[in-house]
């Protein structure tokens, strides 16, 4: 379903306390991540952003408001429950794509089913469908080093896929590849949200506005739907 609310942070921020300081890494901030969308995240580093997309993926808890994750309150679960949460509803994809070194792109796509303790015939037929859904199909016995970076990316893009999640989080996903790698990255993540997944990529790059459906910026631990720099000139 198309525009379905699957994450929503409701006034949630996020503050840390180092002796007597305390440092504000997220202002309350309220936000929905909606199915069938690709939603841009747009800060310097620093800004929050990544505070933001943590809070999202129940990787942190939030010290003010409240997150809902496919209409659950994840506030007071405890830590099981919210691995559970991430392993079953949540797919992340990272900068450096964390793929296990010695494992073939097959291996490191079935990782996420191990751990949901799927069957390895069933676990080797879903992790060969994900590998040709990114068109990673005839590299499926290729080891990462073998692979050139947005290879490497699809790959991470299919194991973050294979458990079907209804979010997908992408953390920074184009910044170790070049022009060309973008571009097949991010159309790709682009059809996953056609697809109906609910798909947040958080970037420094200005320039992947275009693959966006939705722009949101972060700075100083402020989110907003407007350029900063826009917000400035209007306020002189």
């Amino acid at each position: 379903m198309a525009n379905k609310v699957i994450a929503q942070v409701i006034k949630a921020g996020k503050t840390y306390k180092t002796g007597d300081t305390e440092i504000t890494a997220l202002a309350p901030s309220t936000m929905d991540l909606n199915s069938g969308e690709l939603t841009l995240i747009i800060g310097p580093s620093g800004s929050g952003k990544t505070t933001l997309l943590s809070l999202f993926g129940c990787v942190i808890y939030p010290t003010s408001g409240e997150v809902f994750i496919d209409g659950v309150k994840i506030n007071d679960l405890s830590e099981n429950k919210l691995a559970a949460i991430r392993l079953e509803k949540i797919g992340f994809v990272f900068q450096q794509f964390n793929l296990v070194a010695p494992l073939t792109s097959l291996d490191n796509v079935m990782l996420p089913m191990m751990l949901q303790g799927v069957a390895e015939k069933e676990a080797t037929t879903r992790a060969t469908a994900a590998l040709a859904n990114v068109g990673m199909d005839k590299k499926i016995n290729k080891l990462p080093k073998t692979l050139s970076g947005g290879e490497q990316q699809r790959v991470a893009i299919a194991r973050a896929l294979v458990i079907n999640p209804e979010m997908l989080l992408c953390d920074e996903p184009t910044a170790s590849l070049d022009i060309k790698s973008v571009a097949v990255v991010m159309e790709e993540l682009k059809q996953i949200a056609k697809n109906g997944k609910a798909v947040a990529v958080v970037t420094h790059d200005t320039r992947l506005r275009p693959f966006a459906n939705r722009v949101v910026y972060v700075n100083d631990g402020t989110v907003s739907d407007k350029p900063f720099e826009e917000e400035l000139l209007m306020k002189k």
